[in-house]
């Protein structure tokens, strides 16, 4: 069992990267690549379960163990659901109506930020030796503290147990304003693995057509969506969006059971949903509804390229003589909490 230690692994790491494909959209952003015969097909996996609520450390071990059931089915890439370490306290009011905020809610809030993690820190360094130990890319979803505020995050690893990078979701939905702050365009990354381009966007992020197409722009391959919305509803939109941007599209969403409830026998507080999907729609694996799961498909990244033949969104399907669109990757000031 790995234990939570503090190795300095992470500590000087760059925050982001100057990067903007989008000045040259439609323009061969998309690079082609030579894949040899052992670079075509790449296992994944995606990990359908919940938090232990309020219990980080516990959460942590939970982690490892699905780690290695991911690593038995000789998973490349493992995805984690949104918000897992940190946790997605759903139907939880914080105390909040309108113009009004309680006592009890703050106490509640307190208990949040304190099972949140810090970037770097030593939860981020157990994370990394997850992803050594099992030999695999991770992205997984975590909520992140920063000062006295709290970000729904993805973090990405590499097989050698390096942290790469961070995605912060750049909205939250609903009342999740009031516990998490916004992310910048600093945070955007698109990255190159020798298994494809990898990337993630978060839960409703999903539903901003231009942050896909920031992520379309970057050439992303490996489109990862760590989700906590369980509905019928997400399937389809999961599907639209690998066949729009001709890239698999991995979705792992918790399932998480009501307090006291160890099985099925009752409704879920979040209920699963996990899928995997090709450049074409079709879905390689889920939906699963009602258990903790590991969903695992082989991927042929040549389809990739086979899809594009008659749609590139970002390139001949892309007309820029008539659209126009940038994204501002500068970090911008820790004060702006809302665009």
């Amino acid at each position: 069992m790995l234990t939570r230690q503090s190795p300095s692994s992470t500590a000087g790491l760059p925050d982001h990267i100057a990067y903007n494909p989008l000045t040259t959209m439609g323009q061969g952003t998309n690079e082609s690549r030579d894949m040899t015969s052992n670079e075509r097909y790449v296992t994944v996996s995606v990990v359908q379960a919940g938090s232990v609520l309020f219990d980080t450390p516990r959460t942590l071990e939970k982690l490892a163990d699905l780690a290695a059931q991911a690593h038995a089915t000789e998973a490349q890439l493992a995805v984690f659901p949104e918000a897992f370490v940190g946790g997605y306290p759903k139907g939880s009011q914080f105390g909040i109506s309108l113009g009004r905020r309680t006592a009890e809610g703050r106490e509640e809030f307190q208990r949040y930020f304190e099972n949140a993690i810090e970037i770097p820190g030593p939860d981020i360094d157990f994370l990394a030796r997850v992803a050594r130990e099992n030999q695999f890319y991770l992205v997984c979803g975590v909520i992140e503290r920063s000062g006295g505020t709290l970000y729904c995050t993805a973090v990405f690893f590499d097989p050698l147990g390096t942290y790469l990078r961070k995605h912060r979701k750049v909205m939250p939905t609903a009342l999740e304003r009031a516990l998490w702050g916004c992310g910048d365009g600093s945070t955007l990354p698109v990255l190159q693995t020798p298994h494809g381009k990898l990337g993630a966007v978060i839960c409703w992020e999903n539903y901003m057509p231009l942050l896909r197409t920031a992520m379309y722009a970057k050439g992303i391959e490996l489109y990862c969506a760590p989700t906590v919305d369980d509905r019928d509803m997400w399937i389809p939109t999961m599907r639209h969006i690998a066949c729009e941007g001709r890239c698999f599209v991995l979705s792992a969403c918790q399932y998480l059971p009501r307090e006291g409830q160890s099985d099925a026998s009752g409704t879920p507080l979040i209920r699963g949903g996990s899928c995997i999907v090709s450049p074409f729609g079709d879905l390689l694996a889920g939906p699963i509804y009602g258990s903790e799961q590991i969903l695992t498909a082989e991927l042929d990244l040549r389809d990739i390229v086979k899809g594009k033949f008659d749609l590139d969104v970002v390139g001949h399907y892309s007309r820029p003589d008539i659209f126009q669109f940038r994204v501002d990757e500068r970090e911008q000031s820790r004060g702006v909490k809302t665009p």
